[in-house]
């Protein structure tokens, strides 16, 4: 009975949710602006501005909050797999040596065969649904996010009449050249963070 691909399958699981925690956690890494923001915005209406999308999210509230709820939960994921592949790693050598000494006899080996590889079945399964679980959550929260940072942009460009507002990263440079009067990130922070205050203190009161 081989049980390599049981611990690649798990392998291949753990890393699948390190690369979406990463994904998620990426703006907090250290990342070149495209321009200083000068002490505050000196566009007027019909001005094309920028705002510097990595850092806006760095210090968003409703993105750190989001994301630490689904690191945790993640983590939790990968400890219960975890304690589940190596409770049958060692179910699995308890067989093996069992078999090497000749203490089962060939009905119990088979039952017992079958019923380790029903286990291992069930574990892959179980870990190919969690990854597509915390997947889908991943984009989720990256989506809510991004609509809630359009739907305030919206409604802050009503009041300012900007002739356009572009997002830049320092992945993407969308906007290579920028002057620091043109850079609207801290100011959309602090409305974006105000509002989410609002709504977070709305929603505990609401509990």
């Amino acid at each position: 009975m081989k049980h390599t691909p049981l611990i690649l399958s798990i392998v291949a699981f753990l890393a699948a949710v390190a690369a979406i925690v990463l994904t998620l956690t990426a703006p907090k890494g250290s990342h070149k602006t495209v321009a200083e923001p000068g002490e505050g915005i000196q566009a007027v209406a019909g001005d094309i501005v920028y705002l510097r999308l990595d850092t806006l999210m760095m210090q968003y509230d409703m993105y750190s909050d989001l994301q630490s709820a689904f690191e945790a939960k993640a983590q939790t994921v990968d400890s219960d797999l975890n304690k589940k592949a190596r409770k049958l790693e060692s179910d699995i050598k308890n067989f093996e040596n069992q078999i090497n000494k000749g203490l089962l006899t060939r009905s119990a080996a088979e039952q017992q065969n079958n019923e380790l590889q029903q286990r291992q079945a069930n574990l892959q399964n179980e870990a190919a649904q969690k990854q597509q679980e915390l997947a889908e959550e991943s984009q989720v929260l990256l989506n809510q996010v991004m609509y809630a940072i359009q739907s305030y942009l919206e409604a802050y460009n009503e009041e300012h009449n900007f002739a356009a507002i572009l997002t830049t990263t320092a992945a993407t440079n969308v906007v290579i050249v920028g002057a620091p009067a043109l850079d609207i990130t801290q100011e959309v922070v602090e409305g974006l963070n105000a509002e989410y205050i609002k709504t977070r203190n709305t929603s505990k009161k609401a509990e």
